[in-house]
């Protein structure tokens, strides 16, 4: 997300997660940095990973082939969903959702068809994805059948709210800080730039003790859930004193980032939908939660 395209004699419009506005503002958020991973040799992205928590790779995936997945997604919803006279590709939100949907998520909806599909399945068994995973990892690394499709429509008002993937994965054997034995690639689908929805990142937010934000939980709209960090993104940031990263994705961009750093994403505000893969890899040799063994649901409860 560029805040210098913003005009500066004007407020910019806020973003939002899970309904709650974020100043666009430089103590709230700032630009992810972007690592040439063609010209990055091995030790430097380790190194930057173990600094930054996070790799955002831009151009990493053929733009093409995420855009085919993202049409394949689409075309299997019943008509009327899509805005007419748009392609499936360009996923654009009529704003209605057609009557006899499933919930997001669940069986009978696109999404828990598609994880469990062959055009899936070859999309995230990309040698690319699993040679990067073993380089970051340092060695053989097992890529995890719980592999999650997340997919936003504008006026849904829901995101993820803040929290670290080890909250989700609290029942496998991990490594420490600097050598993590699971990672996660998050997969935009399509373009995804600030106002469509994508992930945010809390700056040097890894090396944080659990005990430094533990009290932010207090303050929650899922009182019967301690995983979530928070809903509030503008809170968060000011209680910890640090900004949201974020950028506007393109097709064919890839994050990776580490178990310990917070994250959530912003709200779709746009009639494009939001579309993102998360995969998984743990290193050969650790133990998974064993709850990730198994094709994702969206009421599935890990």
């Amino acid at each position: 997300m560029t805040l210098d395209a913003q005009p500066r004699t004007e407020t910019p419009e806020p973003l939002y997660s899970n309904g709650l506005p974020i100043p666009l503002t430089p103590d709230c958020f700032g630009p992810l940095r972007p690592t040439a991973h063609h010209a990055a040799d091995p030790a430097t992205l380790r190194a930057r990973l173990r600094r930054d928590g996070y790799l955002y790779l831009p151009g990493f995936l053929d733009p093409a082939g995420v855009r085919r997945l993202r049409g394949a997604y689409f075309a299997r919803f019943p008509a009327g969903y899509l805005a007419g006279g748009t392609a499936p590709e360009d996923g654009v939100f009529s704003g209605t959702v057609p009557p006899g949907l499933p919930e997001y998520g669940v069986a009978g909806h696109p999404a828990h068809g598609f994880v469990r599909s062959a055009t899936f399945a070859r999309f995230v068994d990309d040698p690319r994805l699993r040679t990067l995973a073993e380089t970051l990892l340092g060695g053989r690394a097992e890529l995890l059948p719980r592999r999650i499709l997340r997919h936003y429509h504008r006026g849904s008002h829901r995101a993820s709210r803040a929290h670290v993937d080890l909250d989700y994965m609290d029942r496998m054997e991990h490594g420490g800080p600097a050598t993590p034995a699971v990672i996660t690639l998050w997969i935009p689908v399509g373009d995804c730039p600030g106002r469509t929805g994508p992930l945010v990142y809390l700056e040097g937010s890894h090396t944080l003790t659990p005990g430094e934000y533990e009290p932010l939980r207090d303050v929650t709209d899922r009182p019967g859930d301690r995983r979530p960090i928070s809903h509030d993104l503008a809170w968060t940031a000011r209680s910890l004193g640090r900004r949201w990263l974020c950028t506007d994705f393109a097709a064919g961009d890839l994050m990776v980032h580490v178990p310990q750093i917070i994250h959530a994403s912003l709200d779709t505000t746009t009639d494009a939908m939001r579309l993102s893969a998360d995969v998984r890899f743990v290193r050969s040799g650790h133990a998974p939660d064993p709850r990730w063994l198994r094709p994702w649901s969206a009421d599935d409860g890990a």
